[in-house]
């Protein structure tokens, strides 16, 4: 590990943690996306990291999850009704992707303060020389 191999394994972290909060916010904003039935629902994002050789971790992809039927609902004044009324909303549920946006934001918190930590512990070794 090199001498700021602490800066770089959490600032891996933190930009994992910031795609983490992007697919849930995307996830939460096209809650109540609706589509005619002849087209897919949308499909909540989730983000897929994996370590990487050096320390750290990194985004491997993004995966979609869930069922592209999602939610057939009887709605004959929503333009985008069939003709026997029905819309498609995803199958995206909001309790788990509050759980996902609160932990992903809670990662990013922590790997803020480890660089936090690590700036001042290499600015205190900078002026331990100063003193000299």
């Amino acid at each position: 590990m090199t001498t700021f191999g602490t800066l770089g394994i959490a600032a891996s972290g933190m930009t994992v943690d910031r795609k983490w909060l992007d697919a849930v916010s995307d996830n939460l904003a096209n809650i109540d996306t609706a589509r005619s039935t002849s087209q897919p629902a949308y499909e909540a994002k989730y983000i897929v990291a994996s370590e990487m050789s050096g320390g750290g971790v990194q985004v491997a992809g993004a995966v979609t999850s869930g069922n592209a039927t999602g939610r057939v609902v009887y709605e004959p004044d929503n333009p985008l009704a069939d003709a026997q009324g029905n819309v498609r909303y995803p199958d995206v549920d909001m309790s788990s992707q509050m759980v996902q946006l609160i932990m992903a934001q809670r990662g990013y918190q922590a790997n803020a303060a480890v660089v936090d930590r690590a700036k001042d512990a290499y600015e205190s070794a900078l002026k331990i020389g100063q003193n000299l």
